[in-house]
């Protein structure tokens, strides 16, 4: 039931006291809204570097060809091992883990339509790379490689956004024919891009590619996704025994990890969410200790208003005033204080951090985006630490209290 009464002296006491109460009430917005960026920041660090792994498999490895850097078996030192199809033969019928599998091989050609010219990169691949690298087609811009073409042998292509606005302009440049290196090929598809580079690229099968560009044989990387590897210890096991395979097959001595590069992603991403895991931990206990320290501020002030009012308390307990009265006028001024400023620091905490979400969102494509995403804080969490400062606040509140509403009204009435 609302007490009017009750209410109008929590009030008044406010009112007595205007820069304790408003110095209490800020050091419980500043925790609570400290609290509330600290989670908004850590939250923007995680998503945007998560956001990263989201254009392409976690799970993917790539190798490439290196010098070795240790004599073996009668080969020296220095050696290049160059990749080839028997590395895809063995990553195929050996290493049970590799689902989808590419090779790639990587030339750079002039490239020319109608009166634009410019440089681009090719990237020989197979239909399998668009889910090892999670290649996105644009909404309504044609598709990505597939079986025909590399059966065929075609000369088709598959372009970036920047290669399209370079080549083509304004103009739709599906179907359309370009030159590179003296031989024309048919744009198919229009990739997504999500990367802030200017660099023209290009996707053709890899069978053209080889044909044309490698003389049939051998090829720069391989890439693959792997499967049922789930922790740090399982990643480095295969990647110890696949190491054992290769350098069976290049004879190269399997220690020298400079011979083969093996870029495993999921190591890399695991690794990644670690660190964000710690980072968050630490934020946390960094956002909790703001809130503590915003307790402890209503705890001290309730001290001394308690201190203050106890002979005030005396009185009202020798006049007939029941200690339950007392409490709850003590504890209505805490929880009010706390409630009040505590749901402005944490509306000032929420806001800032969606108006910075909202400007990231229009702004146009930075750097900074693949760094820093979404630096929101889920509201949930910003009511549930309310709620607790609200409690807390009120047991800040409730044992100094009691301890004043249980000393005897005489001595009450002596203290000054």
């Amino acid at each position: 039931m609302f007490d009017l009464d009750s209410w109008g002296e929590v009030f008044s006491t406010i009112k007595k006291n205007k820069l304790r109460t408003f110095l209490t009430g800020f050091s419980i917005s500043w925790g609570i809204f400290m609290f509330c960026i600290l989670l908004s920041a850590g939250n923007g660090l995680k998503n945007g570097m998560t956001s990263n792994f989201e254009s392409r498999s976690t799970n993917n490895v790539k190798i490439w060809g290196r010098y070795t850097s240790m004599s073996y078996k009668g080969f020296p030192r220095d050696r290049y091992i160059k990749l080839d199809e028997r590395d895809l033969l063995l990553i195929r019928e050996q290493i049970p883990e590799a689902v989808s599998i590419s090779g790639i091989i990587s030339t750079s050609l002039s490239v020319s339509y109608n009166s634009y010219h410019a440089d681009c990169s090719f990237s020989g691949v197979t239909p399998d790379y668009m889910n090892i690298d999670g290649v996105k087609i644009k909404d309504g811009q044609g598709r990505f490689l597939n079986e025909m073409d590399m059966k065929n042998y075609r000369k088709v292509a598959v372009i970036n956004p920047r290669m399209q606005e370079v080549l083509f302009q304004k103009d739709n440049p599906l179907g359309k024919q370009f030159i590179a290196g003296g031989l024309r090929y048919t744009v198919i598809g229009v990739f997504e891009e999500n990367s802030w580079g200017d660099r023209e690229r290009a996707y053709i099968p890899f069978s053209t590619a080889s044909l044309l560009y490698s003389h049939g044989w051998g090829l720069d990387n391989i890439a693959f996704t792997i499967s049922g590897l789930e922790t740090k210890k399982e990643n480095e096991v295969f990647e110890e025994r696949f190491r054992n395979k290769l350098s069976n097959l290049h004879i190269f001595d399997p220690k020298d990890t400079r011979s083969i590069s093996v870029w495993n992603q999921l190591t890399n991403y695991l690794q990644t969410i670690g660190i964000f895991n710690g980072l968050s931990l630490f934020i946390w206990v960094i956002g909790i200790g703001t809130l503590i320290a915003g307790v402890i501020s209503v705890s001290n002030i309730m001290l001394i208003t308690v201190r203050e009012r106890t002979h005030e308390f005396g009185i009202r307990k020798a006049l007939g005033a029941k200690p339950s009265s007392i409490l709850g006028t003590i504890l209505k001024e805490s929880i009010f204080i706390t409630s009040v400023f505590g749901y402005i620091g944490m509306f000032l905490g929420v806001g800032l951090g969606e108006m910075v979400n909202s400007a990231l969102n229009n702004a146009e494509s930075s750097p900074l985006q693949y760094i820093f995403h979404n630096p929101t804080i889920d509201v949930g969490v910003a009511v549930g630490a309310m709620c607790i400062l609200i409690i807390s606040g009120a047991v800040a509140g409730y044992f100094p209290a009691l301890k004043a509403v249980s000393i005897l009204p005489v001595k009450a009435m002596k203290e000054k």
